[in-house]
């Protein structure tokens, strides 16, 4: 059985992001949907000691209420260092910070040279994603032939990619049509974000829905990371 799941591309996301890439033998990013503003797309949170605060990427969107997430373009280069800056205020004294500093300001270093949203958020995904020990294999929607219709089209992209088994996020039960998976023998799993355990944060409060980075350098990388994360856990199907 080969499992697929397809999320839009999101800044840095949170651990259960993560947690769907790491259940799955390939991992889609459905870049070719289009950009919604005052999401996750080009923002996430951060913890400071006096709660969450967002890092945004400045992107183009003035007039261009129709612009896929692959065509929104980065405005300009600031807000790296600016989010830089804001890691080392906030994490300087976190016990894993000065371990992987370098590998995540390296990956803002690269970002200097990409125009695009979509690439930005690429390369903090696959770094992070070696930082976690997680192997799965990432494509893009646009590698694939793209059916009209919400479930269509996610029915024909976990075909194209030769899987038997799709893993949703819970938010998509508002739209899917789960008979489409039925009747092409897909079976449709949900994601479960529910139970995460918490770890030390600087914050009074804890908080899940923050960027991984917090987990990162808060508990460490690879296995240590993991086990705040779902792994070895059955989805609920």
């Amino acid at each position: 059985m080969k499992k697929v799941g397809i999320l839009q591309s999101n800044y840095i996301p949170w651990k259960g992001y993560f947690d769907i890439i790491n259940m799955v033998d390939e991992f889609i990013l459905y870049d070719d949907m289009q950009y919604t503003r005052r999401d996750w797309r080009n923002r996430n949170k951060i913890m400071t000691k006096n709660g969450p605060i967002w890092l945004t990427i400045p992107v183009d969107v003035k007039g261009k209420y129709y612009q896929k997430i692959n065509e929104t373009k980065v405005l300009d280069k600031h807000w790296i260092d600016e989010h830089k800056k804001a890691l080392q205020c906030n994490y300087g004294k976190a016990p894993f910070f000065r371990e992987y500093k370098d590998i995540i300001f390296e990956v803002y270093d690269k970002c200097q040279g990409e125009d695009y949203l979509s690439h930005v958020n690429y390369l903090f995904l696959k770094e992070v994603c070696k930082i976690l020990g997680i192997n799965t294999r990432i494509t893009w929607s646009s590698d694939y032939n793209l059916a009209d219709g919400k479930t269509e089209r996610l029915v024909q992209l976990v075909k194209d990619a030769g899987g038997d088994y799709y893993l949703s996020g819970p938010a998509a039960k508002a739209y899917i049509d789960q008979k489409l998976f039925e009747e092409e023998n897909i079976k449709l799993g949900w994601m479960d974000y529910s139970g995460y355990p918490e770890y030390p944060q600087i914050g009074r409060e804890f908080e899940h829905g923050i960027s991984i980075l917090d987990l990162i350098f808060m508990v460490g990388g690879g296995e240590e990371a993991l086990e705040y994360l779902k792994k070895g856990r059955k989805q609920d199907d």
